[in-house]
């Protein structure tokens, strides 16, 4: 992992964003770029092509001639608020030990810059909800989906409290996804010294193939010097998981963000929605 993209827009959730970058940034010395997009319908404001028959042609000129203004001071507050945004960011990192990073402010949608930003990354740091976290509890943020969906790299979505990571679970399904977050564990000496749990849900105790998929990741890790926990669960995935997170105060979710949907590639797989909008801790998924 050499490049980590930080994705912020000042809300309450900004923050954790910040120290779970700054973690993810130490343990892999890793440069940061935080990047800070003001909607750009925020500063819009209606025309008045419409209004010159209702309101009389002079009138309708005095009208857009104030909107006009108005966008300008709207876009100048914008600014300055990103600057803000900015600013509290790079004394975060700073107070986190993070002297590496750039901060970069665009405005328009967050979506359309990610593929500009996220060729160089390796990995995308975001907040489980934005602005309306306060209004929009047991919701994902906008933007959560849309990128998780459509980013090719692997996104760390943080929680609302920020938790040291000292246990980690590993949720593997034996998918194509799950596989990569193997080998990303495989190649990273980061989380050698942490406790790493691995995890299969079956549907019933005679699923012999879920028994394979845990022996074989199993194997997997401990050849790559990890002493994973390992445990197989009965039940509904997204209720096992949450369950086991709680009972063994678990600080990060590892697993793949689809399932094996024949629409994995339209929507976040429903096992990795719901697990979202319920965790407590940050997830890393990967694609």
């Amino acid at each position: 992992m050499k490049n980590i993209l930080l994705c912020t827009d000042g809300s309450t959730f900004a923050e954790n964003i910040y120290k779970y970058g700054a973690w993810f940034a130490t343990q892999f010395n890793a440069p940061i770029k935080v990047l800070s997009v003001t909607d750009i319908r925020s500063q819009q404001v209606a025309n008045t092509d419409n209004l010159s028959g209702s309101i009389g042609l002079g009138a309708s000129e005095i009208l857009l001639n104030e909107l006009v203004n108005l966008e300008h001071e709207r876009a100048k507050i914008n600014n300055q608020r990103a600057r803000l945004i900015l600013d509290n960011a790079a004394q975060s990192l700073k107070a986190e030990g993070v002297e590496d990073f750039n901060l970069i402010h665009k405005t328009g949608f967050l979506v359309d810059f990610l593929h500009e930003f996220e060729e160089n990354s390796d990995l995308i740091v975001l907040g489980k909800r934005g602005e309306a976290a306060d209004f929009a509890q047991g919701h994902l943020g906008a933007n959560v989906d849309r990128i998780v969906r459509s980013s090719h790299k692997p996104c760390l979505v943080t929680s609302a409290e920020f938790k040291p990571i000292q246990r980690i679970l590993f949720a593997y399904d034996g998918s194509a996804t799950a596989y990569k977050v193997l080998k990303f564990l495989a190649d990273s000496d980061a989380f050698k010294n942490l406790e790493i749990h691995l995890l299969t849900v079956a549907k019933d105790s005679s699923d012999r193939k879920a028994t394979a998929r845990l022996n074989e990741a199993e194997q997997f890790l401990k050849r790559a010097r990890y002493q994973p926990i390992c445990s197989l669960k009965i039940g509904e995935s997204e209720k096992v998981i949450d369950n086991y997170v709680n009972e063994q105060d678990i600080s990060l979710l590892l697993m793949g963000a689809y399932g094996h949907s024949r629409i994995r590639h339209l929507v976040i797989g429903s096992t990795t929605a719901q697990l979202l909008r319920s965790s407590n801790i940050p997830l890393l998924l990967f694609r």
